[in-house]
């Protein structure tokens, strides 16, 4: 019985828009995009392992089941992205100096995962494992951390975070001196 899904293996896709034609279906395996738009695209149901994403922007993708296995995003635009309805099975991503803002990560297990130098205004990470995620010079502005798992996570490098230790789990979490206050936040209170 013939298949219309694909298997690429090692290509390498540069300047692409896969907006006005669309990514085929099926599975990708070291493959690099490079400066390819994919905004508001369907990706879902696509499988992605050890892929680079490259000065991409996929910005309000769509990604329902879309698998996302040991995936790089360096310099990305990625807004208003539903992180939410991936494939969870060996989900695995990193994510440099890339903008994040509007993304929704809710329920999804992200432990050990690496942010650095990301924007995440507004983004809502509710219900997330982030355990262990190490958050390296990130700016979390109007960012949601509710009923979230950020044990042993570190914020020591990052700012603008407002994280409720009463309705998440900050056990053993990295936070810096400067950026504590973001722990008090709701009990309006002032700290010199």
């Amino acid at each position: 019985m013939p298949s219309d899904k694909i298997y690429i293996e090692d290509k390498k896709f540069d300047k692409t828009d896969f907006a006005a034609e669309p990514l085929s279906k099926g599975e990708y395996f070291n493959c690099s995009f490079t400066n390819c738009n994919f905004s508001n695209s369907d990706l879902s149901a696509i499988i992605l392992s050890e892929c680079n994403f490259t000065a991409c922007n996929l910005s309000m993708a769509k990604m329902k089941n879309t698998a996302l296995r040991d995936v790089t995003f360096q310099d990305c635009k990625l807004l208003g992205l539903n992180f939410d309805n991936v494939n969870s099975f060996l989900l695995a991503m990193s994510f440099h100096n890339c903008n994040l803002d509007l993304v929704s990560m809710r329920k999804i297990n992200l432990k050990k995962t690496v942010f650095k130098t990301c924007t995440f205004h507004e983004a809502d990470f509710s219900e997330s494992d982030l355990s262990g995620a190490i958050f390296d010079g990130c700016d979390f502005d109007r960012a949601t951390f509710s009923y979230s798992i950020l044990e042993s996570a570190d914020f020591r490098t990052s700012f603008h975070y407002i994280i409720d230790p009463e309705t998440n789990k900050i056990k053993k979490a990295k936070f810096s001196r400067t950026e504590v206050a973001g722990l008090l936040h709701k009990y309006d209170i002032e700290i010199d």
